[in-house]
């Protein structure tokens, strides 16, 4: 008896379950999710932040000392004005990294330009931030 039981619990019942009709679903949703998307996007488009694209930078120091970093920034940022840099902590060091170049070749140009001054150069590939297009007052 318990051995039937224990058949007709373990065929029959998952059989039953699996012979249901599909059902319809009916999403329901707020038409100001649209507007929000929306807002959203365009928002993220205008964002100067938000224009990304891959491309090199120039490592101009790796270090553990914070003063040491702020201080090849700031001597970076006097020659280089126009150039962006940027201080990334990855315990324990610090590292200054300028540019956001699109090619290896920019790149590889203010490597050059800074061998005389900087020790230690390294161009690495990562994440940049677009730089916006000038604009010619012709």
């Amino acid at each position: 008896m318990k051995r039937t039981l224990f058949l007709f619990t373990v065929l029959v019942i998952p059989a039953l379950a699996l012979a249901q009709d599909r059902g319809k679903v009916e999403v329901v949703k707020d038409p100001r999710i649209d507007t929000l998307i929306t807002r959203r996007l365009s928002l993220r488009v205008n964002s100067p932040t938000a224009s990304s694209s891959n491309g090199y930078r120039v490592q101009i120091f790796s270090g553990s000392a914070r003063n040491e970093a702020y201080s090849v920034q700031a001597k970076f940022q006097t020659k280089y004005p126009g150039v962006r840099t940027y201080i990334i902590y990855n315990e324990p060091n610090f590292k200054v990294r300028a540019g956001d170049f699109r090619t290896r070749l920019e790149a590889e140009k203010l490597k050059q330009e800074l061998k005389s001054t900087f020790n230690g150069l390294f161009i690495i590939a990562e994440k940049i931030n677009i730089p916006k297009p000038e604009t010619g007052n012709d």
